[in-house]
């Protein structure tokens, strides 16, 4: 929950970070008929804010540390793939749920988006365009810059889209390879520079720092290259290893080549985010930087801080209603279910009673800044405790008004978020429907931490 005392946080107060994300959890699994499915769909929203994800799951090549690839990109497939969920995005644009409130964010995720057919694509802006939308909405297009070419370009501008994020991940050509990246570096900034050359549409860029054969020479190069590409924003990822992955099992092996540990990683977040920030680039996010006020990054922060947000597709997640939702990633019954009229199969759970409150924490942590005057007085008390391990374990800064993570704290954000939902978990508020701060007794146990005892923390 509070890291390590080090005399240097960035590399040594957490060993890894093993997630992208992080939420209390707890919440069960929810029975829902298709009866009680269709009378959410009659019903308004109460949500303040919107945004639909529609998921196209569809990979031309999996990259070797990726486990989320789920389907190759076989046109037939994926013509048919898009034409039902087309049909569904129709169908739902029109019921009393979609129409009760505008949508100001819609991300088109994968997979990889940019390898559907023109036509789909046309079809799918179309299909968006359906739904209400705020006048000024984010629409986004996820995918890589191979085969997305200028008919397909100029196609998602003609339907709307005016954002475009792209999986660079590295512009090195021998890491790219490693990885099972396909164009090269040279291919990549021409690519950028032709579709930024107009700013017609906002270009983002992801990278990932500690990639075999990605060393610090490398990643300097990376940096310079995104910084002089012209794309308005940048996310900067930390490689996480996942069971699963191509270059999990070269590991397995010992074939994956030099990689960097994860103190050099820390560094290399330091030198990417000190350069992007000395360079006149905002930073929006622990992870995210900007050149240009016309990159909002709105869906990403819209989903940390807790918007309703419409799934559409196979193995799409969102929320409605309050209610987690996660469908299943297998085509065939998502195929039958829409044929038949049929919710998609995959997860429901019920109502989170702290959604608000943890995605509030969320949310600012990931920016993070955090403005303790958000939190209610007996919940700032209760974390107080540790906020201040945090502050002396050289992770935040923390005055009456704010607890501002370091550079240290921002590289291992997520890791302080599970400590701090772990840490309500095992110390929850009385009152409110929630047991008092000692109900978990056996599972807590005090540590000394420079002079103090503070209940609950468990490093």
């Amino acid at each position: 929950m509070t890291g390590l005392p080090s005399p240097d946080p960035l590399k040594f107060a957490f060993t890894a970070k093993t997630s992208a994300h992080a939420s209390r959890g707890g919440a069960r699994p929810l029975a829902l008929d298709d009866k009680d499915w269709q009378a959410w769909w009659q019903t308004a929203t109460e949500a303040e804010e919107r945004a639909l994800y529609i998921h196209v799951p569809f990979c031309k090549k999996r990259c070797s540390f990726c486990n989320f690839f789920e389907n190759g990109a076989n046109p037939a497939r994926m013509s048919r793939y898009m034409a039902a969920l087309c049909d569904n995005l129709q169908q739902a644009a029109k019921t009393p749920f979609a129409l009760s409130a505008p949508f100001s964010a819609v991300y088109v995720g994968g997979g990889t988006p940019t390898d559907m057919a023109v036509d789909d694509l046309a079809r799918l802006a179309e299909t968006i365009q359906g739904f209400p939308l705020t006048q000024d909405a984010e629409l986004t297009l996820e995918g890589r810059l191979n085969g997305f070419d200028e008919p397909k370009w100029h196609t998602a501008l003609a339907g709307g889209f005016n954002r475009f994020s792209f999986g660079v991940q590295s512009f090195d050509t021998q890491v790219r390879q490693q990885a099972a990246r396909i164009d090269d570096r040279a291919r990549l900034l021409e690519r950028l520079a032709e579709l930024t050359r107009y700013d017609e549409a906002v270009i983002v860029a992801d990278l990932i720092f500690g990639l075999p054969d990605q060393d610090d020479a490398i990643w300097r190069q990376d940096i310079a290259d995104v910084m002089a590409s012209g794309v308005h924003g940048v996310d900067l990822y930390q490689l996480i290893a996942m069971a699963g992955t191509h270059l999990d099992r070269a590991e397995s092996k010992g074939k994956p080549g030099w990689a960097a540990d994860s103190q050099q990683r820390a560094s290399m977040y330091a030198y990417g985010a000190h350069t992007l920030e000395q360079g006149g680039w905002q930073r929006l996010s622990c992870s995210h930087w900007r050149r240009s006020e016309t990159e909002q990054s709105r869906y990403n922060q819209m989903a940390k801080r807790g918007a309703e947000i419409l799934p559409f597709g196979a193995g799409a997640g969102g929320n409605v209603h309050g209610h987690g939702l996660m469908y299943g990633r297998d085509l065939a019954p998502w195929h039958q279910a829409l044929a038949d009229g049929r919710r998609a199969p995959g997860m429901v759970m019920g109502r989170n009673p702290n959604a608000a409150m943890d995605a509030l924490l969320r949310g600012a942590l990931d920016t993070g800044r955090l403005s303790l005057a958000l939190l209610p007085d007996p919940l700032r008390g209760q974390l107080l405790p540790l906020f201040q391990v945090w502050q002396q374990y050289g992770l935040a800064a923390l005055t009456a008004e704010w607890l501002e993570l370091t550079l240290a704290g921002r590289f291992w954000s997520v890791n302080l978020q599970a400590g701090l939902f772990e840490y309500l978990q095992l110390n929850p508020l009385a009152g409110a429907g929630e047991r008092g701060p000692h109900a978990n007794a056996a599972a807590v146990r005090p540590v000394e931490i420079v002079g103090h005892s503070v209940t609950g923390l468990r490093r």
